[in-house]
């Protein structure tokens, strides 16, 4: 396919390259031209603007640093609204905000353009040359808010690693052989996500495999830990916390995890109680990957 591509930076250029290893013709635009010198070296066609993009190709991606960009990039003068042609898609990979996705996507819609997934069946040739994990999950916005959730979990997770490892090393540990002896531990060994499915999506915490009370009692000792170095434990204490208002409710008995329950009750959301089978489903199919 004829393929436009915007934005060909640090995070778009891997993309692109996967699509012109794919074997399909790109047009491409960039805020610099230099960044899209290597694609134009094994054939691209370079465009002046999203509109001269848009004219001239069958499916258009973008990944653009912010909301405010795409915005421009999609509806704005000489933007792709005013070159793609009719019952052509377009997929925005950057991380965006839901109203900006879904304000495009009306404005497309009104002129019989597709924005993001409502043509992923017919494009996922495309889109398998960029990964491996092309899937529908919702109406508009579905995609935008679970890239949030996953960003953010990145983020999250990043400075508790780094709050964690330094009060080891302070503590006094060879940093390498921290690292070499907690990768491989039951966190560790887990894929991060993975570890919402036994448990938190099926809204189980009974019987318990690791209890409520020990897990207290071991963040305890690690904030304690942390004050004895005169290392800060921001996100610990919070963590802490939490634990010890789900000790107050009585649950120290339970599983360990049974304190996700606050933040279900603190979201407004109901309880959640996935069906097994959906999860299953999901672990076997990348089993066989």
């Amino acid at each position: 396919m004829r393929v436009g591509f915007i934005g060909v930076g640090m995070m778009g250029k891997g993309m692109a390259a996967n699509l012109q290893k794919a074997g399909h013709d790109l047009v491409v635009h960039d805020l610099s031209r230099a960044a899209a010198e290597p694609f134009l070296a094994k054939g691209a066609v370079w465009a002046n603007s999203p509109k001269e993009v848009g004219a001239q190709s069958e499916i258009v991606f973008t990944s653009l640093p912010v909301p405010a960009d795409v915005e421009q990039v999609a509806l704005g003068a000489n933007g792709l609204i005013e070159g793609m042609r009719p019952d052509t898609a377009f997929f925005d990979m950057s991380t965006n905000s839901v109203p900006v996705v879904r304000k495009i996507h009306a404005a497309f819609a009104e002129k019989n353009l597709y924005m993001l997934d409502s043509p992923v069946n017919r494009h996922k040739s495309v889109l398998d040359a960029m990964g491996d994990q092309a899937a529908y999950i919702g109406p508009i916005g579905a995609g935008t808010i679970a890239k949030l959730v996953h960003n953010c979990t990145s983020a999250v997770m990043g400075a508790a690693l780094a709050e964690v490892f330094t009060m080891g090393v302070k503590a006094g540990l060879d940093p390498v052989d921290l690292w070499a002896a907690v990768r491989q531990g039951a966190t560790g060994r887990s894929r991060t996500f993975d570890r919402l499915g036994d448990r938190f999506l099926q809204g189980k915490h009974d019987p318990a495999d690791f209890a409520l009370r020990l897990l207290h009692k071991d963040v305890g000792l690690a904030v304690a830990l942390g004050r004895e170095v005169g290392v800060p434990m921001r996100l610990a204490n919070m963590a802490y916390e939490e634990l010890t208002e789900a000790m107050n409710r009585g649950w120290g008995a339970r599983n360990s995890s049974v304190g996700q329950l606050l933040q279900v009750e603190r979201a407004g959301i109901e309880p959640l109680a996935a069906d097994p089978k959906r999860i299953t489903a999901v672990l076997d199919a990348d089993k066989q990957k």
